[in-house]
């Protein structure tokens, strides 16, 4: 193959009629210079096709490489579910007999006064009551019968109202109109029904009346039994209970204590909002006479009581407390 210089110049001579016999190069020249044009162009398009393909083989691969690193790369782990479970910590006050006017830098305990410093030890530990924490007990069967009939009277005036209230009204006897006789001799009974029926709902209104307004005056009643949380109610029963168990050890029966008699049984005394004795049952006998007759003596020697405080009367007309009282094998009396 010439050069391309040369052929340049072959052309130049042709056109000008130099060398006639190079003509038929020349032109053979321009042909092949045609050809291997049209043939790089056609290169160059494949290089471009394949340049297209390799760019999206490239971006195919780098796709799943990263598809690759999320998947295995990325874990998940369960979250520990008991650090969630902190609102359910009690919150810890400790009661102090004494207080100082300098609160302490750094407090090791919540207390309803400051105190900074006390004890008879360097020691980092808390006083601590010496008795055993009063055992948390269920409401008594007396307690819950108690407050389900309550609750049963109320649902049950309730219902004797609306009904009374949705009963129709006394009808006025029809004005008689000229009718055959034979209609009149059928209007008459029905007229006698009317009036009797709307005396019938007459007396019915005013008995509910009666017993709905004997309802509402009655005394407010409040059945506690040995689990109590609110604490009006938790300080009066406590004082009340150490006010029992003090008169009950004073006057233990002494012909329980001669004859060894011993036995349990579950009191209920009704205490007025002025501290008077309403009245005391006994829900469950000891099976001694002798027991039975000395709490009830004990329950009377104690009246009378504390009168309720502002919250516990502003609802509570007569408060029950319902106790189980033992008396025991060492001659104690104790109330539970």
């Amino acid at each position: 193959m010439l050069p391309e210089r040369k052929v340049i110049a072959l052309r130049r001579r042709a056109k000008h009629g130099r060398h006639a016999p190079w003509s038929g190069a020349v032109a053979k020249l321009d042909e092949r210079v045609a050809e291997l044009e049209r043939r790089m162009t056609a290169f160059d398009r494949r290089i471009a096709v394949l340049g297209r393909h390799a760019r999206m083989q490239v971006s195919f691969v780098f796709s799943v490489l990263i598809h690759i690193v999320i998947i295995f790369g990325v874990t998940f782990t369960m979250t520990d579910l008991s650090q969630f479970n902190r609102l359910d910590q009690p919150l810890e006050v400790t009661l102090v007999n004494s207080k100082s006017q300098k609160p302490p830098v750094k407090a090791d305990a919540l207390a309803q006064a400051n105190l900074d410093g006390g004890g008879n030890t360097d020691e980092k530990v808390r006083a601590a009551s010496p008795l055993p924490v009063p055992a948390e007990h269920k409401p008594t069967p007396e307690v819950t019968m108690a407050q389900k009939r309550v609750k049963k009277l109320e649902r049950e005036a309730k219902r004797l109202m609306t009904r009374a209230k949705k009963a129709p009204a006394a009808v006025p006897l029809p004005q008689p109109q000229p009718q055959p006789r034979a209609i009149e001799a059928e209007v008459a009974p029905n007229a006698a029904d009317i009036m009797a029926r709307s005396l019938e709902i007459a007396r019915l209104e005013a008995r509910i009346s009666k017993r709905w307004n004997a309802y509402q005056q009655r005394p407010r009643r409040r059945f506690v039994g040995a689990r109590t949380k609110e604490f009006r109610f938790a300080r009066y029963i406590e004082d009340w209970r150490l006010k029992i168990e003090r008169i009950g050890e004073l006057n233990y029966p002494q012909a329980a204590r001669e004859r060894r008699i011993y036995g349990s049984l579950v009191v209920t005394v009704s205490i007025k909002a002025d501290g008077s004795l309403e009245g005391v049952d006994i829900n469950r006998s000891s099976g001694e006479k002798i027991l039975d007759q000395a709490a009830l003596r004990i329950v009377h020697l104690a009246a009378p009581y504390a009168p309720f405080s502002a919250d516990i009367a502003k609802d509570t007309d007569v408060l029950s407390i319902t106790r189980t009282w033992l008396f025991t094998r060492a001659d104690q009396f104790v109330s539970e």
